[in-house]
């Protein structure tokens, strides 16, 4: 899997603006506490079942210790409640999915677009 790092509050209007992008399935945003084991578990598992490509739904990850300011702009750009891990997929602009703790399940993202 390869990982974009989110490491600036700036990438989340990029972000906000790819995820319009018809050749796209939508952006994911993956938040991570390093410090958390649940967290570890449910990256590991994340990434063992990733079968998206970057140019068909690019993934983003956010290191939450260093980079708690973008999760809470996260939480207030896309109205969800923070959680830690979670896991957003945006689309024009929009969350429409998200997950927490050992709710993040691949399969379901791939269920959004199989419908």
């Amino acid at each position: 899997m390869n990982w974009l790092k989110l490491e600036n509050e700036n990438q989340l209007e990029t972000i906000k603006s790819n995820s319009f992008d018809t050749n796209i399935k939508g952006v994911v945003l993956f938040k991570h506490s390093t410090r958390c084991s649940i967290s570890h578990m449910a990256l590991s598992r994340f990434e063992r079942n990733w079968n998206f490509s970057e140019q068909e739904l690019p993934a983003y990850y956010l290191d939450l210790l260093n980079h708690r300011n973008i999760s809470n702009q996260i939480a207030d750009e896309f109205q969800v409640e923070h959680q830690s891990p979670q896991v957003l997929v945006i689309k024009d602009g929009k969350c429409i999915y998200t997950a927490s703790h050992s709710d993040i399940i691949v399969s379901d993202i791939e269920q959004l677009f199989n419908n």
